[in-house]
């Protein structure tokens, strides 16, 4: 018998959230998101997933609100995806996960490095400013490549990201 796909019977606010976040890709999606990728060519070009399966999880986060999408171009008719406050509320989480993979399964030290831009300073635990100990929301984080980033893709969003870009804005 294989393993099911909900939580049924789970009374557990973790356990709901895994519903929507817990599929394979679908917090990559999200922390994509969260660098600014926006279109469904860039989200399959730089996470080389499949399209079903993209397409599946992008309307699963609209459905939930996490996303929302919107046209940028009238004819033909193109939509991008972007995230709700809703969304934009899972970059601690987000954050913390890649936290913890650098400590504890990354011998290359950060793929990435988050700056605070009005403090020009690093972002530790819990989103939280090194200088000034504010909690420090997407919209003010700078992206910068660590140690550890693969430099070799070619993608548009990996290109992208080999220099320093605000979260949130689209990638160019």
């Amino acid at each position: 018998m294989g393993l099911g796909k909900n939580y049924e019977g789970q009374d557990c606010s973790l356990a709901r959230s895994l519903e929507l976040l817990g599929e394979r890709w679908t917090l990559l999606i999200v922390r994509d998101a969260l660098y600014g990728v926006r279109r469904y060519g860039d989200f399959l070009a730089h996470l080389d997933i499949p399209r079903a399966v993209l397409s599946q999880r992008l309307s699963a986060l609209v459905d939930a609100g996490v996303m929302e999408r919107r046209r940028y171009q009238e004819s033909p008719p193109r939509e991008e995806y972007v995230l709700t406050g809703k969304g934009r509320e899972l970059w601690p989480p987000v954050l913390a996960l890649a936290q913890w993979g650098e400590r504890h399964m990354s011998a290359a030290g950060p793929r990435r490095v988050f700056r605070h831009v009005p403090c020009d300073a690093p972002i530790g635990a819990g989103a939280t400013c090194s200088v000034c100990g504010a909690h420090v929301p997407a919209e003010e984080v700078e992206i910068w490549p660590g140690p550890g980033a693969d430099l070799t893709r070619e993608d548009p969003v990996s290109v992208a990201l080999r220099g320093p870009h605000r979260m949130l804005e689209p990638l160019p």
